[in-house]
């Protein structure tokens, strides 16, 4: 116990260091110390960069007369050291088509503040590939269907996370190359033409002759004859 032998005239509460108080958490750097660099990491405090690197895909679709290109833009952190890495940090869309500005504009928002969140990015993949066009999708050159506009801006994102190096890109195990190379095989051997036509000792691109049935019309001297039966529409 502590015996006050004086008047109290005053008080104040004992408060915690202003600078102790005011001190932020580190994220910008981890390690460190002895021989081990600093280490930057991905997070939502690190501050833009006056440079970025950025990568641009064009998007024509079927449904818009308009082309859009995405810009992807990447920040490059431990510049010259060991631990460089490049990391999304913001996504840019530009069209000349205003239907969908206000959309446009709300997407790139979010998704630049995902990759600033840092951290797994790559579940805004999936996200964005799933979304379905009410109205009905389309296809691409190639043969390969897209669902939305949406899903196409979510294969352009993992094409761009595959690139620099953020996710890994998707292969098929051997047991599931074997299996398509037997299925791939076993289609052609059923599909293989087993007329006259398939192995002909006639030239190459010769016609059906209407009177033999023979896939032997060629132009010879100037007029279409049949090396199989000899008619000619020259007489």
């Amino acid at each position: 116990m502590i015996k006050i032998d004086k008047k109290i005239v005053g008080y104040a509460v004992a408060q915690p260091d202003v600078e102790e108080k005011a001190q932020k958490p580190e994220f910008k750097r981890e390690g460190g110390g002895g021989d081990r660099a600093e280490v930057i990491r991905m997070h939502e405090k690190l501050e833009r960069p006056e440079v970025l690197v950025g990568s641009t895909y064009k998007v024509k679709t079927p449904i818009s007369d308009h082309a859009m290109y995405v810009t992807i833009n990447d920040i490059v952190l431990n510049q010259g050291t060991e631990h460089e890495k490049r990391r999304p940090f913001e996504i840019f869309i530009n069209s000349k088509n205003l239907d969908h500005y206000q959309w446009i504009v709300a997407l790139t928002r979010i998704i630049s503040a995902v990759f600033r969140k840092g951290g797994d990015v790559a579940f805004l993949v999936d996200e964005l590939k799933a979304v379905f066009d009410p109205r009905g999708g389309y296809w691409q050159a190639g043969g390969k269907f897209m669902p939305s506009i949406i899903a196409e801006l979510g294969y352009i994102v993992e094409k761009h996370l595959i690139m620099i190096g953020l996710m890994a890109k998707p292969d098929l195990d051997d047991g599931q190359k074997q299996l398509i190379a037997e299925k791939r095989a076993e289609f052609e051997e059923g599909k293989k033409q087993q007329d006259a036509f398939s192995a002909s000792e006639y030239p190459e691109g010769a016609q059906l002759c209407s009177k033999c049935n023979t896939a032997a019309v060629i132009m010879m001297d100037g007029c279409m004859t049949c090396l199989s039966c000899g008619d000619s529409k020259c007489g």
